[in-house]
């Protein structure tokens, strides 16, 4: 009986006690040359990010804006506190985030996308119109 009870603790004591999901919350760099700090967060079953800090925050002197988003009304929205990663879900089949949007501020596109933790510290995120193999990935670091 001992050695069955010794035995499920060793079992135990070494998993992970945080599901996979929630490993992706927290705050990301993204990449390129105009970065910005995305902070992913969880509320129900989905997950978010909203830009916290941006590398350039200003433009001309003034606060940047969603200049190019599609809905007149949001145009002067701040770029800091957007939403640009919405409704991800946990595939645990395919072990990773999808069935979300991903928003490009540049260009004022939602695409389809997914997101998978390469490791810890780094995020790859799909985004794409239609089918997955047309579109553009990137890899976000962790900030710790």
């Amino acid at each position: 009986m001992n050695l069955l009870f010794i035995f499920l603790l060793a079992l135990f004591a070494g998993k992970n006690t945080a599901s996979p999901p929630d490993n992706i919350e927290g705050t990301w760099l993204t990449a390129g040359d105009d970065a910005a700090k995305v902070s992913i967060y969880r509320t129900g079953n989905k997950y978010y990010g909203k830009i916290i800090w941006l590398e350039i925050p200003t433009e001309n002197g003034k606060a940047r804006v969603d200049e190019h988003n599609p809905d007149a009304s949001k145009r002067n929205d701040p770029a800091i506190g957007m939403l640009i990663v919405k409704d991800f879900v946990w595939n645990e089949e395919e072990k990773h985030f999808d069935s979300g949007t991903v928003y490009d501020p540049k260009s004022g596109s939602t695409y389809s996308g997914y997101m998978e933790l390469v490791d810890e510290n780094k995020l790859k995120l799909r985004g794409f119109i239609v089918v997955s193999w047309i579109g553009r990935t990137e890899y976000w670091t962790r900030v710790k």
